[in-house]
């Protein structure tokens, strides 16, 4: 597949040349193509190849990708095919690219497999936090659970009395001596004569 720039000033003689394959796949039970290589050409002479990466598709659809580029801030799916050519010169960025070699009908694309995975990284960040949501809820549900049961265990028990200790000097303002047949008895003069603590 080659696209041609025509009478586009400098780009007169520029060809962008697009090898593409296609393979039988049993285990999809379908054709899928490739974007084999790319070459860029100038003046009927190939200036640079790059072999291509990841970039395939059904046959019955069209491959689309925001960024194929050789760029490695772009993940690079396109790699120079020598160290020792001129590839290495170039630098090549396709943007918001598209591409079906097979089965076109009536001159536009078909369905576009997208080049972007499900586990993108905004993806894998959102199961990450929600991850974490649901273990503070569940550790929250549980917490709440474990009260519940406290309250049920200490409902059938009765809580201890607790006396506070009174001071001698306490007592002795509450009690008065009374002296009756010889036996020493106090009489309490405030019918307080404790709290009780639960």
């Amino acid at each position: 597949l080659s696209l041609k720039f025509g009478d586009i000033g400098n780009l007169k003689g520029l060809v962008i040349r697009f090898l593409l394959t296609t393979n039988y796949y049993q285990l999809s039970v379908q054709n899928w193509f490739s974007l084999h290589r790319l070459q860029l050409l100038y003046n009927h002479s190939v200036q640079a190849t790059f072999n291509a990466t990841r970039i395939h598709a059904p046959a019955t659809y069209s491959y689309h990708c925001d960024h194929v580029s050789s760029l490695q801030r772009y993940d690079a799916l396109l790699i120079p095919s020598s160290e020792n050519d001129l590839s290495q010169l170039w630098e090549v960025t396709f943007i918001d690219f598209q591409i079906q070699g097979f089965n076109i009908q009536e001159g536009h694309f078909a369905y576009a497999k997208d080049c972007a995975s499900f586990f993108s990284p905004a993806v894998l960040m959102g199961l990450v936090m929600s991850l974490i949501l649901l273990l503070v809820l569940a550790y929250a549900l549980h917490m709440l659970i474990h009260l519940k049961s406290l309250d049920k265990h200490y409902e059938c028990k009765a809580s201890p009395a607790y006396f506070a200790q009174m001071k001698d000097n306490d007592m002795g303002d509450e009690k008065e001596p009374l002296r009756n047949s010889g036996n020493e008895s106090y009489e309490l003069r405030n019918k307080q004569f404790g709290k009780i603590y639960i």
